[in-house]
């Protein structure tokens, strides 16, 4: 089973509401539900994205900061999410990053150049994966795929800063 990284966009009174509901309805249900439009997959490419840089050792506070926005690490977990309506349950229940940290990493994201991050990236699919810590072969072009995805993850933050939206953080 392949595992993916998943985020949402969501007011703090919409988490809130999920919060009540988790605590009132008889099986925990938190009532999760976002617009599509606020959900986002990521696939393995940012963890992989993240990867390369470390072992590259050529943009550490890239691989930090990617962290910080797949895996909430300034963030706090929301036990009233920890329920197959919003997740598997493979892994640790989800992460919310409140406005503020949001904007924040919608900022440093701006910033980052991925076309340069990834120069050095092997032409080869296999080795390109490897290089990214994906062992599970991968057809297509790797670089393609990373920046599709983190130009993706750039996008999503900056229009949860620009709205003032928290986000939930998970890996299903």
């Amino acid at each position: 089973m392949a595992l993916t990284q998943r985020f949402a966009r969501v007011t703090p009174e919409y988490l809130e509401r999920c919060r009540q509901s988790a605590l009132d309805s008889p099986g925990a249900a938190p009532g999760w539900d976002p617009p599509a439009a606020d959900l986002l997959d990521t696939g393995w490419a940012n963890w992989g994205l993240a990867a390369y840089c470390r072992s590259t050792g050529a943009a550490p506070a890239v691989a930090e900061l990617l962290d910080r926005a797949v895996s909430a690490t300034y963030g706090h977990t929301a036990g009233f999410l920890d329920h197959d309506e919003v997740y598997d349950g493979f892994t640790d229940p989800p992460r919310v990053l409140d406005p503020a940290e949001v904007e924040k990493i919608a900022r440093e994201l701006r910033d980052v150049d991925v076309a340069a991050l990834l120069a050095g990236l092997p032409a080869d699919p296999v080795r390109a994966a490897a290089a990214c810590g994906h062992t599970d072969g991968f057809d297509g072009g790797v670089g393609a795929y990373l920046t599709q995805h983190f130009v993706a993850l750039r996008e999503f933050y900056a229009g949860a800063a620009r709205r003032g939206l928290c986000v939930v953080v998970w890996i299903d």
